[in-house]
């Protein structure tokens, strides 16, 4: 008879439940990359007009077919697919989300299947310095690493864009724009989510800034929304300055990225430039006070720390980071997309540090 080890005997069921619960989290990285090896495959986009089988899959991608079909069948445990009784499988609801489309994380899957999974390896020495993981490993930051590695910048633009376009139904429930003239759009990427309220508020303008050579692929995007007309393009950095002339300026997804700095720096320079009627509109995730912060943003939170050196941040740690910028918090308002819109005004009398 096989030996019980010791440490088993008489474990209660909740303590093996447990074990097992922990090694389940531990093995995310495996399903990190199942998704990104079906999202760089296309797997989805394969299957889109309905169901086939592995032969015919492992045919449509160049793949081995045994070994793709292992594949498929622990994306049909995820739930991602399912499999019929003829052998073929087809997109749940849920894996329809790794092809191209409105509701797609196809882009965001191949930048952390990609860009974050190697450098992620290394948090224990982010937690353990302090610096970056970008820092140790180049002797660099994030973004002059990304800018001199053409793929890595494609994959983290190519994110930014998806995610901006998801974000417009939110932002335009969560904020009124009708008594807008101009809008500028801060570190906009290529325009996604200003062209989304252009086209909900015609009589708006438009102003999108980022880099240069993120700006430079915008013209298809603006063009495909019908706002181009509207919308004015303008590269630089906005560490260094931000255009005038804007009734309100957008920061989405921005100053998380940032220590309280540069943040301020940012920030300092919307208020500048910033008319004594106009507002500022942040969209981020915000720590709650308690238990109520998701497990999604502390991670985030971790990925700001490790990657990029900045950090999410509570509505008293916005409150503060704003005053010390000219401005007053006037509303925090939660939105579906597990990010808050946070509205500000010049603080009277105030201008920036």
């Amino acid at each position: 008879m096989t030996a019980v080890p010791a440490l088993m005997i008489g474990a209660p069921e909740r303590d093996l439940s447990a074990t097992r619960r922990v090694l389940e989290l531990a093995q995310g990285y495996q399903v990190t990359q199942v998704l990104h090896v079906a999202a760089r495959l296309d797997i989805a986009e394969q299957l889109k007009d309905g169901p086939r089988t592995s032969e015919e899959l492992a045919r449509a991608v160049g793949a081995h077919e045994p070994s793709l079909r292992r594949l498929l069948r622990t994306l049909a445990a995820l739930e991602l697919l399912s499999l019929d009784d003829s052998g073929a499988f087809r997109l749940t609801a849920i894996g329809a989300c790794l092809a191209r489309g409105p509701a797609s994380a196809r882009a965001r899957i191949l930048h952390h299947g990609v860009r974050l999974y190697e450098h992620w390896g290394e948090l224990l020495e982010s937690v353990r310095t302090g610096r970056t993981v970008y820092e140790r490993r180049y002797g660099t930051d994030s973004w002059t690493h990304s800018r001199a590695h053409e793929e890595i910048r494609a994959l983290f633009d190519d994110a930014m864009q998806e995610g901006s376009e998801q974000r417009v139904p939110a932002v335009l429930g969560a904020c009124d724009f009708s008594a807008l003239g101009t809008l500028v759009d801060v570190g906009g990427g290529r325009g996604s989510l200003l062209a989304g309220i252009l086209r909900a508020y015609p009589a708006a303008r438009g102003m999108l800034f980022d880099r240069p050579d993120v700006v430079a692929g915008a013209a298809p995007v603006l063009d495909a929304a019908g706002v181009a007309a509207r919308c004015r393009v303008e590269g630089g950095n906005f560490l260094d300055g931000v255009p005038p002339g804007g009734d309100a300026y957008l920061l989405s997804v921005i100053i998380h990225d940032w220590d309280d700095e540069r943040a301020t720096i940012i920030l300092g320079h919307c208020r500048r430039v910033m008319r004594p009627s106009g507002k500022l509109v942040i969209l981020e995730r915000v720590l709650s006070p308690g238990s109520e912060t998701s497990v999604w943003t502390f991670l985030s939170d971790l990925t700001m720390m490790h990657g990029l050196g900045g950090r999410e941040r509570s509505e008293d740690d916005f409150r503060a980071l704003l005053a010390r910028s000219g401005f007053t918090l006037a509303r925090v308002a939660p939105t579906e997309t597990g990010l808050c819109v946070l509205e500000a005004v010049p603080a009277a009398g105030e201008a920036a540090a």
